[in-house]
């Protein structure tokens, strides 16, 4: 079954630094784009980051400069390192995968924000920046 998990999210002071995981179980990412979404309070779910199969990347506005998509495919892992971090960055994070083989799949540039292009999606990890 597949499946993917989270991990890494907590509570950390404005200005701290936090790596989140996204494991996946059940099938390999080697053809697979992932992203990174998050949700707010009260707010949609919104694209923060994410990386194709050719570990092409693109980052929202909001956190260019502070977070670092990467992958590990070995390890069947992808990280979200997260520096900087803002009170306006606490939110649900999760993890998403996005099979690129599948006809008319765009994942390039802010393409890979469109959350009907993936497949999984894991079950979120709690980030909150707060003194």
């Amino acid at each position: 079954q597949a499946q993917l998990v989270e991990s890494g999210g907590g509570l950390v002071q404005p200005g701290g630094s936090l790596r989140l995981s996204c494991a996946a179980s059940g099938f390999t990412l080697d053809d697979y784009a992932i992203g990174w979404f998050r949700q707010a309070p009260g707010k949609e779910r919104e694209g923060v980051s994410c990386i194709s199969s050719s570990e092409g990347s693109t980052d929202a506005d909001s956190v260019k400069g502070r977070f670092t998509i990467s992958r590990d495919n070995a390890k069947n892992t992808v990280y979200l390192q997260m520096n900087s971090l803002k009170p306006e960055d606490t939110a649900v994070y999760y993890c998403a995968a996005g099979d690129e083989r599948g006809i008319g799949r765009d994942y390039s540039g802010r393409s890979c924000f469109a959350q009907y292009e993936y497949d999984y999606w894991g079950q979120g990890t709690q980030v909150t920046v707060s003194s």
